[in-house]
């Protein structure tokens, strides 16, 4: 068969791009048509999302992949994180310039809602742990801040589902992302209206609930004419990075839920696909979460801070002088004294601290430990740390699913990093198997090609994946050494 290209949308909080995927009837090749940064903009003291340079630079990438593919284009979807809105009104005009999940504007906002709502009825409504930054603590913020604005708001959309608006005028918002609100019912898998009528926030504005691969019609007539596409069509993948990453796993198991996945980016999130969300009473001590997944999955997971540790402590090393790449920062960590001081990588410090590096210092100090000085020890400190982290979630997976997990997939950008991947399969005990690097580009587009016809179910897609792509495995090694520091891990949190 003739190629036929889709294009993915993959918007991150460093970066965005758009990417193509050429199809042939039997395994897809991606091209990266067009990259460009992203980050948050600090306005008057808020952080934002800059979303109209944003949606500027995906026309210049379909403008860019138009030309290169012409009429091999089928469609287009978009995925992004989670949890970030932009609020419209009746007649399609942004009110303000949406919030970054960092902001401080829900600082405190989790306690507060508490007293007007019990935890343990918030998690029964949600299945989803509690972190500041979900979007209820946002509109709990935004209503305290700024109540007129939901007044005058006609439709809240969530990142991705503002990038199809955009592209051809749907107003939904698609579960996979919808699940990560806090907003949304575990089990009806729509609005959970009763708990936003308890907070006082319009229902209204939250709208209708679609699944991936729905197709949500062709291109404004005037984006096709600006970047030159036509007949393409726009297609919700699963919007959630994560969940499109999940989808990329290049798993044969399907069933039992014997394998976890780490997608590895500026967040680490680590969990187990199942078949419906676990509500239990220990979930919800644990902090767990059930996020939707494609063909009506739910991803029991667990949101760790992630590589944004090290992404952090480089900024501050460039910031006094000391520009490393991060292949130095990995040798330097490499080098030195292994397993000697330890971090809570959840740890409330570390959620946007203005210098990384003194606040794993401050951790460290605080806990009796010494105190990494040097790059090498600090980067050190956070892979280790990450690492324990992941052995502590693993378990709770183990104990949540019912089952022992034998091997653990590691996707995304930081699949890339040798040294983390090792010290997870040391920690865990478990062989860890990683790539695709892009299997959040790959789980969109083989949601788009299923979308078409061409393929039938998730295991075809990953059939597909595997074929595709190139994975690597790491067996784990020194494990008393570990064992002994998960021990200090532990007792470690409990004092900070």
């Amino acid at each position: 068969m003739a190629d036929r290209v889709y294009l993915g949308v993959d918007l991150g909080a460093e970066s965005g791009r758009v990417i193509a995927g050429i199809w042939n009837g039997r395994k897809i090749r991606l091209e990266e048509v067009h990259r460009f940064p992203n980050g948050p903009v600090h306005l008057a003291g808020s952080m934002r999302w800059d979303v109209v340079r944003l949606w500027a630079e995906i026309q210049n990438g379909l403008g860019a992949a138009a030309k290169k593919y012409g009429r091999k284009i089928v469609s287009v979807g978009a995925d992004t994180w989670g949890v970030d809105y932009v609020l419209l009104t009746k007649r399609g005009e942004m009110l303000g310039q949406p919030y970054h999940y960092r902001d401080a504007r829900t600082d405190g906002m989790m306690e507060k809602a508490f007293r007007k709502v019990p935890r343990a009825e918030i998690f029964r409504q949600t299945g989803l742990q509690f972190m500041q930054l979900n979007t209820l603590y946002q509109l709990l913020a935004h209503q305290a801040a700024n109540p007129d604005m939901l007044e005058h708001a006609d439709c809240l959309l969530l990142m991705p589902d503002f990038v199809h608006w955009a592209l051809c005028g749907s107003k939904v918002v698609e579960f996979t992302n919808g699940s990560t609100t806090q907003c949304m019912h575990p089990l009806r898998r729509n609005w959970s209206t009763g708990l936003l009528k308890a907070f006082g926030l319009p229902t209204r504005i939250f709208p209708k609930v679609v699944t991936p691969g729905t197709d949500l019609g062709a291109l404004r007539a005037t984006v096709a004419e600006r970047t030159g596409l036509s007949g393409v069509r726009v297609v919700a993948p699963p919007t959630h990075d994560t969940a499109s990453a999940v989808a990329g796993v290049p798993t044969a198991n399907t069933g039992t839920p014997n394998w976890a996945y780490l997608s590895s980016g500026t967040w680490s999130l680590m969990g187990a696909e199942v078949q419906t969300a676990v509500l239990s009473d220990r979930a919800l001590e644990l902090n767990m979460t059930n996020e939707g997944g494609l063909d009506g999955t739910y991803r029991l997971l667990k949101n760790i801070m992630g590589l944004w540790l090290v992404q952090q402590c480089k900024r501050a090393f460039e910031a006094a002088g000391q520009s490393y790449g991060y292949a130095e920062l990995a040798a330097m960590a490499a080098r030195a004294p292994a397993l000697r001081s330890l971090v809570n990588p959840d740890d409330g410090r570390f959620l946007n601290p203005p210098d990384m590096p003194k606040a794993i210092q401050s951790f460290c100090r605080e806990t009796g430990q010494p105190v990494p000085k040097t790059p090498g020890e600090l980067v050190r400190c956070a892979y280790e740390s990450l690492a324990l982290k992941y052995r502590e979630v693993l378990g709770w997976l183990e104990e949540l699913a019912g089952n022992r997990i034998e091997v653990i997939h590691i996707v995304g950008g930081g699949s890339q990093s040798a040294i983390l991947n090792q010290f997870t399969a040391d920690a865990c005990r478990r062989p860890v198997v990683t790539g695709p690097v892009e299997a959040t580009a790959m789980g969109n587009l083989l949601v788009q090609v299923r979308a078409s016809g061409e393929l039938d179910s998730l295991a075809g897609m990953r059939d597909v994946i595997r074929r595709s792509c190139d994975v690597a495995r790491f067996e784990p090694r020194d494990g008393a050494a570990w064992d002994d520091a998960a021990g200090r891990f532990a007792a470690l949190r409990a004092k900070a």
